[in-house]
C-alpha cells in the first residue's frame, strides 16, 4: 500500500497557477488551489507530471525490435528499466518494415512480455509498415514493402492482431476505402504516413477511422499553399493528433513553432522519439538490419544521409520545445505526458486515476535547462 503524500505549490499541465496534490494508495485524490491544506512537500512553483509515453520507439541498448527473439526477452525487459529510468511510464515498440514472419516472432516475443516495478509498461506494438508509399518509404527497406489489401492485412496480422496497438499506413494504397475501418473493428489505432495523400485522400481517411500522423512532416508531402496535403489537413482536424520528433533535426524549430500554433498545442500534437537501437550506447556505427546506421550529434543516418531516427530520450525533446521558444513549459511537458496518453484514449493526471509515480521538473532560464526528477514516494 503506498502512502499518502500531499504535495504543495506545485504547477500542472492544462492547469493555469499552482496547485496542491494528496495521493493515497497511489490514487490521486484532491487537486485543488488555494490555501495550503496544511503540511506537505513544497515544490515552490516546479511542475508535476506523469512520466512520459512513447508511441514511436524502435529500440534502445542495442536492440532493434524488429529483431525480437526468444534469446532477447531479458534485453527487452532491460530496455524497459531503462526506459523507465528515462522518464518514460509506457511505450509502444515500433517494428518498422521487414519480412512478415520476423514481425510475428517480434509480437510472439512482445505477447509473453510481463513487465514489473520500475520497468516501462508496454502498451502493445505499433507497426510502422508494411503498407506504406514507396516514394515516401524513407528508411524503410522496398523489398519489404506490401500491397495494402484485404489479403496482405490478414498476413500481416495472423494470430497477433491483439499485440497491435498502432499502424502507420499510406491510405492512398486502399483503393476499396475499407482497410481503415476494418483496423479500427480489430481495435487497432491507424496513423497516417510515409505517403503522398492529398488533403482530400487524408480527410477521407480520418472519416474511416483514422486518428493520428506518424512523425509530423517526415515522409510526407511539405505543406505547399496550392496543394495542402495530407499534413494540412490533420492540423485543421480535431479528431487528429500528430506525432512529432523534436531533436532539431527531423523538423527545423521554425517549422516546430509554426505546427504548434497552427494547431491546438498539445491537443494536436504528441511528442515521440522515434529512437533506435543505439539509444543509450553513444556516438558511433551500428548495424541496422543488413545495414548500416551512423549516428551522430543525437540524430541517425543511413550511408546515403537518408534520416533513420534518432537516439534522444523522449523527455529530452521537451527541454528542446522549452529552449527554442515554441511553447511553454506546460505545454512541452503535456506533448510528452498527456497528449500521448490521449492519444491512446488513457487517462491523465486527473482526480481519481492511479499513479504509479510523478516527475518533478525545473525550469532555469539562465543557462535555458529544463530538468526532471521522480519525487520520493
Amino acid at each position: 500500500m503506498k502512502a499518502t503524500i500531499t504535495l504543495l505549490n506545485a504547477q500542472v499541465p492544462g492547469y493555469s497557477g499552482t496547485y496542491n496534490l494528496r495521493l493515497e494508495g497511489g490514487i490521486l485524490q484532491s487537486l485543488t488551489s488555494g490555501p495550503l491544506p496544511g503540511p506537505g512537500l513544497d515544490l515552490q512553483g516546479d511542475w508535476v507530471s506523469l512520466g512520459g509515453v512513447d508511441l514511436q520507439i524502435n529500440g534502445a541498448l542495442g536492440l532493434a525490435f524488429p529483431e525480437l527473439d526468444w534469446d532477447q526477452a531479458d534485453q527487452l525487459t532491460r530496455v524497459a528499466t531503462f526506459l523507465y529510468q528515462q522518464g518514460v511510464d509506457a511505450f509502444l515498440p515500433t517494428l518498422v518494415t521487414a519480412p512478415v514472419p520476423k514481425i510475428h516472432r517480434a509480437l510472439e516475443v512482445l505477447s509473453h512480455h510481463r513487465g514489473g516495478p520500475g520497468q516501462a509498461q508496454v502498451l502493445g506494438a505499433h507497426l510502422e509498415g508494411p503498407f506504406l508509399n514507396p516514394a515516401k518509404r524513407g528508411a524503410h527497406p522496398q523489398a519489404y514493402l506490401l500491397p495494402f489489401n484485404q489479403d496482405q492485412v490478414d498476413w500481416l496480422l495472423g494470430s497477433f492482431a491483439a499485440q497491435v496497438r498502432l499502424i502507420t499506413l499510406a491510405p492512398e494504397l486502399d483503393s476499396t476505402q475499407t482497410l481503415i475501418p476494418y483496423l479500427r473493428q480489430r481495435g487497432i489505432l491507424v496513423s497516417l504516413g510515409h505517403s503522398q495523400a492529398t488533403a482530400p485522400q487524408a480527410t477521407a481517411a480520418f472519416d474511416q477511422g483514422a486518428t493520428l500522423v506518424t512523425h509530423a512532416f517526415n515522409a510526407m508531402p511539405g505543406l505547399h499553399h496550392r496543394d495542402p496535403g495530407l499534413l494540412a489537413a490533420a492540423i485543421l482536424d480535431p479528431r487528429v493528433s500528430c506525432g512529432l520528433i523534436a531533436d532539431g533535426q527531423h523538423v527545423d524549430p521554425l517549422m516546430v513553432k509554426l505546427l504548434l500554433r497552427a494547431s491546438t498545442g498539445d491537443q494536436g500534437v504528441f511528442l515521440v522519439s522515434d529512437a533506435l537501437a543505439p539509444l543509450g550506447l553513444g556516438e558511433g556505427d551500428y548495424p541496422w538490419d543488413q545495414r548500416v546506421v551512423q549516428v551522430r550529434q543525437g540524430t541517425a543516418r543511413l550511408g546515403d544521409g537518408i534520416l533513420a531516427g534518432t537516439v534522444l530520450p523522449l523527455l529530452a525533446g521537451v527541454e528542446n520545445l522549452v529552449r527554442w521558444g515554441a511553447c511553454d513549459v506546460g505545454t512541452a511537458i503535456a506533448l510528452a505526458t498527456e497528449a500521448p496518453r490521449r492519444a491512446l484514449g488513457l487517462g491523465g493526471l486527473r482526480v481519481g486515476q492511479p499513479v504509479e509515480r510523478l516527475l518533478r521538473w525545473r525550469w532555469q532560464p539562465a543557462p535555458q535547462t529544463l530538468t526532471w526528477e521522480p519525487l520520493p514516494w
